[in-house]
């Protein structure tokens, strides 16, 4: 089945850079390890993932581009042990996480299984740009604005 792009409108101009975001993030659907995302300040977020058993050797936290990325792989120390039962999850895992543009990856910690990360949304600043106007001449193929010409 194939499914109509979210962003296909010719209104949405420069947007499929979106559209593949929501695809990374859909291949990324896998529960595990859960997490809690909180907001902590009016600019500040926190991620936190259940990590039972991983210390902090075992995780690795990278920013590739704009997709925070973390990777847990535990060793393997099962070797000349004899498990009855085996509950407790000790596989390798890949949380991704998209990022807004601009925001900042300020630290992380581990304390008592659970890792958290601290993230920093700067405030948006309210941009008008007032764009002129001008008009074609001489035959030129950009317009003239404000004294210059298109060829410059």
């Amino acid at each position: 089945m194939s499914r109509s792009p979210v962003f296909g409108s010719p209104l949405f101009l420069g947007f499929d850079h979106l559209e593949q975001m929501l695809d990374r993030v859909a291949k990324n659907a896998d529960g595990y390890p859960p997490y809690n995302i909180e907001q902590i300040g009016s600019n500040r977020l926190r991620i936190t993932l259940a990590v039972a058993g991983f210390s902090m050797d075992d995780l690795q936290i990278t920013q590739e581009d704009n997709q925070l990325v973390i990777r847990g792989r535990q060793k393997d120390d099962s070797e000349g042990r004899i498990f009855l039962h085996r509950g407790i999850a000790a596989r390798q895992f890949q949380r991704a996480f998209v990022l807004a543009e601009g925001i900042d990856v300020e630290g992380a910690w581990l304390d008592n299984g659970l890792l958290h990360v601290e993230l920093e949304r700067p405030q948006p600043e309210v941009r008008v740009k007032t764009i002129q106007i001008g008009k074609k001449t001489n035959g030129a193929t950009k317009p003239v604005v404000e004294g210059r010409t298109g060829t410059e």
